[in-house]
């Protein structure tokens, strides 16, 4: 069966900084999959190369059967209504609502073919779905930090996309809000038969929303498989990662003199 999300071959600089050197993955529909690995590896980077928002430097990056690296601008414009982002601030508007702020998709993508009542009831949906409902005059300023994670979360779903990719959604929050958003993450992807990608360093996260685990390491994709197989792969790297040990002394050596 052929994947909804491909990557074959891709490498990614910064100057002289390498973040891929062959990256290679492959998604299927409908699953909750995770991408794990360390600060700095470029988690965030192959979600923001995945809707156009970077460009591979070598490689090939597809969704849905079509190469995204060679998309312009109008094909680029409707890969993003089917592929929603939730940032990993955020991203919200301070000087807008909240209706405004999960209204602003559907006034970019939708602005000839929703009217503002349908746009009204699209909002309410959203909120709703995320726990937050009848708040849409409230200000993002007003918000706790997992409120704002849970509005962010609001204006992807409200494209109703297909797939949405979560960069590290539970940064910065407390137990309870880490778990409610593990939960609308889970809930979300079986609720609307989405698929869900999210990258994340947190372990607790990782085993709790996912279906299939793949991690980043030397700018490659050095492990995919299960949760379980994760639990129990005997490659050091893996297992150091998701135990939490620290890198042997070669290692540490490594990171010092990177």
């Amino acid at each position: 069966m052929a994947a909804l999300i491909e990557f074959r071959g891709v490498t990614k600089a910064f100057g002289p900084k390498v973040i891929y050197e062959d990256l290679n993955l492959r998604i299927e529909r409908g699953v909750g999959f995770t991408i794990l690995g360390g600060s700095g590896v470029g988690k965030s980077v192959m979600l923001r190369m995945l809707i156009g928002l970077l460009k591979p430097d070598s490689g090939e990056i597809y969704f849905d059967g079509k190469e995204v690296t060679r998309m312009g601008a109008e094909e680029l414009a409707v890969l993003r209504q089917r592929i929603a982002m939730l940032f990993q601030a955020g991203a919200l508007f301070d000087s807008l609502s909240v209706f405004e702020n999960v209204a602003y998709g559907l006034h970019e993508h939708f602005h000839h073919k929703m009217d503002e009542n349908d746009v009204k009831d699209r909002v309410a949906w959203a909120l709703d779905l995320v726990g937050l409902p009848g708040i849409e005059q409230m200000n993002p300023a007003d918000l706790s930090g997992g409120m704002r994670k849970r509005v962010a979360l609001a204006r992807a779903i409200a494209l109703r996309p297909e797939v949405v990719l979560y960069d590290e959604p539970t940064t910065g929050l407390d137990p309870i809000n880490t778990a409610r958003v593990n939960h609308l993450i889970t809930g979300l992807r079986q609720r609307l038969n989405i698929t869900s990608v999210v990258v994340t360093h947190d372990m607790r996260s990782a085993f709790a929303i996912s279906e299939r685990i793949a991690m980043v390491h030397g700018g490659r994709i050095i492990f995919t498989g299960t949760v379980d197989e994760a639990r129990h792969c005997t490659d050091p790297r893996v297992a150091d990662f998701i135990e939490g040990r620290a890198p042997v002394k070669e290692d540490v050596e490594t990171l010092l003199n990177a």
